[in-house]
């Protein structure tokens, strides 16, 4: 018996070395932590369970039966996270350079096929090569079971991707499918065609950095969620992160205490919106005023910067929060935050996590660019996750909400259970002084200056709505929580349901 535990013992210290030291060190020295050590980092202390530690490739093509790795280049399994299941896979850049072969994509597919079954988030830390090219068509085979997993899995339980490496290729659409992806800058990269096939096929000369790099996709594409500074840092925030959701489709939101008492006012926001319609100001800080201990996790915070999305809590439990952003463009709706916003509502929605929806917004972007880029087909796509989201919906009118985009913006018109708004709140078709120009044609300087302050006194005011039904209250800023709070109370039973389909066909 001794002699088979130490052969068990002498196998599992072996596999646990990966690609061995030589290559342990080569990651250490690009600043990278290795497969196990992020694991060790994410999860709880001693709560890692792996699989198939034993598992090995069985390719038999150049050379590759004399290369054979216990585990194959990826680390599989389940563990905790502040004492919640999660299941995990984290890529071994030391064996193979984290290639995926069929042994090793079927060890993710396993893990992901346990997620579901128990009902618990998956989360992926991707560095990895790409496919192992030894074993040609059966590594893209095991890549597309993993495409359909991460199909099958979404909106059944929370899917995240950690980028602490190359992803490329084939390999970014993995990612690209689960609900948030998270980069480490400098050290992480996703594209489709890397900068030497793009320099061969249409002569553009670019870094990978530039092409895929974290900042490039957290800014510009959207690809990712936050770009952090290092794996360590990242990981920490996946954490955090997890703690906000939960574990599936069939569960509850979390809940934690919280010493943040539901029916605290706050008179600062009674002062918060200025004197002038022009005058901006950061609806960060009414988010955080409303929010438990002022805790806010924002997705994308360099993309779409007009918009806010990000998770928070109102008496311990988990909300999602959309609200504009009246410092950049003024809190305008164009085609990038309606995608950003669209995406964040749906994932809320299959997660039963409540949505509270802060609104300022003057209307859609206007423009050439934005019109022949598909505004209306954009703008369309978060119309249409409002519209069929059945979870607890609240809204509150801080000021503007003009035109179309006060529907769009989780009006009661598309099913909002309790829309309240502040006495600085507008709602109009337009801007008073756009109106009177277009009803009053022909009125000279002093005439439409009378004008508008006659259609200010008439339409700038929530009055009008609430008259017809179309917001429930105007409340004091200051009760704002409170009023969020009582609602969310009601709320938490809430049962509708949309008509029956095998899905919905929403504008992409």
């Amino acid at each position: 018996m001794s002699a088979n535990i130490a052969e068990l013992e002498k196998r599992r210290a072996a596999a646990k070395m990966g690609g061995g030291q030589r290559r342990i060190d080569a990651q250490h020295a690009k600043g990278k932590l290795t497969a196990r050590e992020r694991l060790d980092v994410l999860l709880d202390e001693d709560s890692f369970e792996e699989m198939d530690l034993y598992v090995e490739h069985d390719c038999v093509d150049f050379g590759m039966p004399d290369q054979r790795i216990p585990g194959d280049g990826v680390v599989t399994g389940s563990g905790t996270i502040n004492g919640r299941l999660v299941y995990v896979f984290s890529q071994d850049f030391t064996v193979f350079g984290g290639s995926l072969s069929a042994r090793h994509a079927q060890k993710i597919c396993k893990v992901m096929d346990a997620a579901m079954k128990v009902g618990a988030p998956v989360i992926g830390l991707n560095d990895s090569g790409g496919a192992r090219i030894q074993e040609g068509v059966a590594s893209l085979g095991g890549y597309a079971d993993v495409f359909q997993k991460n199909v099958l899995a979404s909106g059944v339980v929370p899917q995240i991707s950690l980028i602490m490496g190359p992803c490329a290729g084939g390999a970014v659409y993995s990612p690209a499918m689960t609900d948030f992806i998270f980069m480490v800058k400098d050290s992480s990269y996703m594209f489709v065609t890397g900068p030497d096939v793009v320099k061969t096929v249409t002569n553009e000369v670019v870094t990978q950095e530039e092409l895929g790099g974290a900042i490039t996709h957290s800014t510009r594409t959207s690809v990712s969620d936050l770009a952090l500074e290092n794996d360590i840092e990242a990981l920490l925030a996946a954490r955090d992160f997890i703690d906000f959701l939960p574990s599936s489709n069939r569960d509850e939101v979390p809940e934690r205490p919280s010493s943040d008492p539901w029916d605290r006012l706050e008179p600062s926001l009674d002062t918060i919106i200025p004197p002038s319609a022009n005058q901006p100001y950061d609806m960060h800080e009414v988010i955080r005023k409303v929010l438990d201990e002022g805790d806010f996790f924002e997705v994308q915070p360099l993309h779409a910067g007009n918009i806010l999305c990000g998770f928070g809590r109102i008496e311990g439990r988990t909300v999602g929060v959309v609200a504009n952003q009246p410092m950049v463009l003024a809190g305008v709706l164009d085609i990038n935050s309606s995608k950003k916003a669209a995406r964040f509502v749906r994932f809320c929605d299959a997660f039963n996590i409540p949505i509270i929806t802060f609104v300022d917004v003057p209307g859609f972007l206007p423009g050439t660019d934005q019109e022949h880029s598909g505004i209306i087909k954009h703008g369309a796509k978060l119309l249409f996750a409002y519209g069929e989201a059945t979870v607890p919906k609240i809204t509150v009118i801080t000021r503007k909400a003009y035109g179309g985009a006060y529907d769009v913006m989780a009006s009661k018109h598309l099913r909002g259970d309790l829309n309240y708004a502040w006495p600085t709140a507008e709602i109009a078709v337009m801007g008073a002084k756009g109106a009177v120009e277009i009803i009053f044609r022909g009125l000279d300087a002093e005439g439409i200056a009378a004008r508008t302050k006659e259609y200010e006194e008439r339409f700038a005011n929530p009055f009008v709505a609430a008259s017809r039904g179309y917001i429930d209250e105007v409340i004091y800023p200051q009760s704002t929580r409170r009023r969020i709070a009582l609602g969310l109370r009601k709320l938490r039973h809430k049962v509708l349901e949309n008509p029956w389909k095998k899905h919905d066909n929403i504008p992409l």
